[in-house]
């Protein structure tokens, strides 16, 4: 129906539109010359309006598409096909939000579905094929997870030469989704390899990350911290970078893709000048928080920048003029009580759970880390240890006020991973009386 030229942020593509006999309208947007020289990099995209256009985190569809699109501009020749009427498995919008509230009373993705008298997938995706050959594509390299259009693809005489599986960094609240789709549906493991001692581009995290407990009035607060082997994640003129190896580092960006949110202090920030971002591995980044009594937080801090969104949680004795300084750049600014060391850490998390954060990782520095076991609030702790003594540092937990060993932070349910030469242990925190 219309062929135009579409710029994107992954670069230039033709995008080409056809109308189905159904009255859908498919989008395939190509990317260099696709008609010969073998199979043709191809992702074939369901319709995904929560996810796509609003970045929903009960599903991976929009962090797919985004990755699609960038493998595709990357590799320079391909195609993306956007199929549109596959809005929850072919159910339709309404039908997949009725089902999003079966899911939020227990049942999983599929028997939500059932429950609500709706088959498990209704796709068909003859209309695809028929658009791939329209282009001239008889061969495919599919990006895709989903045997199910493997098959499709291929009943309609288009052949699928060869799976490149697309896993994407689970957040905790569509792991059990995705754990589902590789478990009920044989989707190729869609948050990544497990953790088993093998670095892998994508790595399933829900092991390190624990059971994500709901509290009445506070996230599920998880510390995370890379430390050498004496126990300190700076040296004693303040450097960090880089304690961890590559590998570890990656697992930290995985960790905040699984996250709500992700917070740190201001000392952090002035610094390691931190962006807290989701780059190492496909994934959405959290939103950023930062403890800051007084607006410390420098203008050209990299945690301003606009590839997340970042709420800095302040006191009264903070300056007007920088509160609305910032917020002129679509900054979140929240005034809260004072504590003993600066912004009420109970009154902090309490205001993060009213604005929808039920999972917050907590990435230091070693105040705000040592405020929070002080005051009960850690639900979990990861320990990135690097095989590194430096002697003198900076220690990641400070005083806690234990005069006895038994008056220490007791863990349990240790996770223990290693990644090259570095160590990744987790364990909850025992809930003392």
């Amino acid at each position: 129906m219309a062929t135009v030229p579409l710029p994107t942020a992954y670069g230039e593509f033709e995008a080409h539109a056809f109308e189905c006999a159904s009255r859908f309208v498919y989008l395939a947007l190509v990317k260099g010359t696709i008609g010969t020289e073998g199979p043709v990099l191809t992702r074939l995209h369901s319709e995904c309006l929560t996810g796509d256009a609003l970045g929903s985190l009960r599903c991976d569809c929009g962090t797919q598409l985004r990755l699609a699109l960038r493998t595709i501009a990357a590799e320079g020749r391909g195609v993306l096909v956007y199929a549109t009427g596959h809005e929850g498995r072919g159910a339709g919008l309404i039908d997949k939000l009725r089902a999003y509230v079966e899911q939020d009373s227990g049942a999983d993705t599929l028997d939500a579905n059932l429950r609500l008298g709706l088959p498990v997938d209704s796709r068909t995706y003859d209309h695809a094929a028929a658009v791939l050959a329209m282009l001239g594509v008889g061969s495919v390299r599919l990006l895709t997870n989903n045997p199910a259009k493997v098959s499709g693809l291929e009943a309609a005489g288009i052949r699928v030469a060869q799976v490149e599986p697309i896993p994407t960094a689970a957040h905790s609240r569509n792991h059990r989704y995705l754990a589902t789709k590789e478990r009920r549906l044989d989707h190729h493991q869609p948050a990544g390899a497990k953790l088993n001692g093998a670095s892998a581009e994508v790595a399933d995290v829900s092991a390190l990350l624990g059971r994500i407990r709901p509290h009445r009035d506070r996230p599920h607060v998880v510390l995370k911290y890379a430390q050498t082997l004496d126990g300190r994640i700076a040296t004693a003129s303040g450097d960090s970078k880089w304690i961890s190896g590559e590998g570890e580092r990656s697992i930290s960006h995985a960790l905040r893709a699984a996250c709500d949110g992700v917070l740190v202090g201001i000392g952090t920030v002035e610094q390691d000048d931190p962006r807290l971002t989701v780059r190492m591995v496909p994934g959405a980044s959290p939103v950023r928080f930062v403890l800051d009594s007084t607006l410390r937080i420098s203008p050209s801090a990299q945690i301003l920048d606009e590839d997340a969104s970042t709420i800095v949680l302040t006191t009264e004795r903070s300056a007007l003029d920088r509160r609305e300084a910032l917020r002129a750049c679509q900054v979140g600014v929240r005034i809260l009580p004072a504590g003993p060391g600066g912004v009420d850490i109970a009154a902090a998390l309490e205001v993060l759970h009213c604005g929808g954060v039920r999972s917050l990782l907590v990435e230091g520095g070693a105040k705000v880390i040592t405020s929070i076991l002080a005051a009960g609030f850690a639900d979990r702790v990861i320990v990135g240890m690097a095989p590194t003594i430096i002697g003198a540092g900076t220690e990641a937990v400070g005083d806690l006020g234990s005069a006895r060993i038994a008056d220490g932070v007791r863990l349990t349910n240790r996770c223990l991973h290693a990644m090259a030469d570095d160590l990744l242990v987790a364990w909850d925190v025992e809930r003392q009386a």
